[in-house]
């Protein structure tokens, strides 16, 4: 079993180096952003870090983590509740995650602008293209597509707003959104979900019959563990139905996700395909669904026993992926770096393209759900 003190030890030093070498307009933890050499913009990838950090503060109380999100959420948003480089008119669900952390700075700071800012991405979701059947489409250059991870990025900051702000009037449109991904997308043999689904059927990667791409990528399935989880954790339990369905719907699937875990506790890239030549144990997708579990098990959404499910997975990831550099730096490895469907990079959603994509280091779709799994360890410690 791994040594918890060590693994403190090396997380708190980790954590440490990463904010110490990032601020607002260079984070070292957005290899994406870094790679395409442009300046950084509002993007969901700092917004999964910033809410990991504002975890930390909550776990830890240090004002150094409080400190860095506000100067890092404050450099893009102005005093009118504008934010720098966030486009509306985009219609991408990626631009609404990191719309999550103006609610914790908000009661944290109460700076009226964060208030603010929380109504300048709302206005998106009301006027956000849907699918015939209700759902956001993922972005409105894929036009009539919902995507899993879409279902992380918006619905959870969706549901905060109408229970903190709206009077809840909108909370069954949230629902029933889950609902429809469960009725098209959810694959009866294996109880798991397909990455996409194309409404119209045009797509090359979408099957002519279910409209679905055709496998199970780690890193969606654990964004729609996530979605579950912390859209059950906004919602009021007087839609008393309704938060027992989606639920069950978190149950069922973590169920059917542990059958596919290594002995080493990770996950592999395409979960049901082990054996596939060109797969491998992949971090963020690990790390997800690490703090997915341990998160439901804490709040009650998942029996007590799933507790050594997100364990293994959290240690089992340190354990293969947290080395030291040659420079004697620590840095996370085994993180796919991107993957879609469609686009200019024909994105086809077969095994060869989701082995082909990038596999980079410290990339904080692979650091940031490490770090919140690791503000769950520190609460079952508690």
């Amino acid at each position: 079993m791994t040594d918890t003190k060590r693994v403190q030890q090396q997380l708190q030093q980790y954590i440490d180096y990463l904010i110490e070498n990032s601020d607002a307009k260079h984070p070292m933890w957005n290899i994406e952003m870094i790679r395409s050499g442009k300046e950084n913009k509002w993007n969901y990838i700092d917004g999964c870090m910033i809410t990991a950090v504002l975890q930390l503060y909550n776990i830890t109380k240090d004002e150094k983590y409080l400190r860095f999100a506000d100067d890092f959420i404050g450099f893009f948003v102005q005093e009118d509740g504008s934010i720098t480089t966030y486009n509306c008119e985009e219609y991408n669900l990626d631009n609404i995650n990191p719309g999550k952390t103006l609610f914790t700075l908000y009661r944290l700071t109460g700076k009226e602008k964060y208030r603010k800012a929380t109504d300048t991405i709302y206005a998106q979701l009301k006027t956000m293209p849907r699918t015939k059947e209700g759902n956001f489409w993922h972005k409105a250059i894929y036009p009539n597509q919902v995507w899993l991870d879409g279902l992380y990025m918006a619905q959870p900051f969706y549901m905060e707003y109408e229970t903190s702000f709206n009077n809840m009037q909108n909370c069954m449109d949230i629902y029933r959104q889950f609902c429809n991904v469960e009725a098209k997308m959810k694959d009866e043999e294996t109880g798991l979900y397909y990455h996409g689904y194309d409404e119209s059927r045009e797509m090359y990667w979408a099957d002519k019959t279910t409209g679905c791409s055709q496998n199970f990528w780690l890193r969606a399935l654990g964004w729609f563990v996530m979605a579950l989880t912390d859209t059950l954790e906004k919602m009021d339990e007087q839609m008393y139905y309704e938060y027992r369905y989606l639920q069950s719907m978190l149950k069922s699937l973590v169920e059917s996700i542990v059958r596919y875990q290594d002995e080493s506790g990770m996950f592999y890239q395409i979960i049901d395909k082990k054996d596939a030549p060109g797969n491998y144990l992949e971090t963020s997708g690990s790390a997800i669904i690490a703090y997915g579990i341990l998160k439901a098990v804490r709040l009650g959404y998942l029996p007590g026993r799933f507790l050594a499910y997100g364990k293994k997975a959290f240690y089992g990831t340190i354990e293969k992926y947290l080395t030291v550099s040659a420079q004697g730096a620590l840095q996370l490895g085994g993180i796919c770096l991107v993957a879609g469907l469609g686009g200019a990079q024909k994105r086809d959603g077969s095994l060869a393209y989701y082995f082909s994509e990038p596999v980079v280091e410290n990339e904080a779709k692979g650091v940031a759900p490490l770090l919140l799994a690791y503000t769950e360890i520190l609460q079952i410690q508690e």
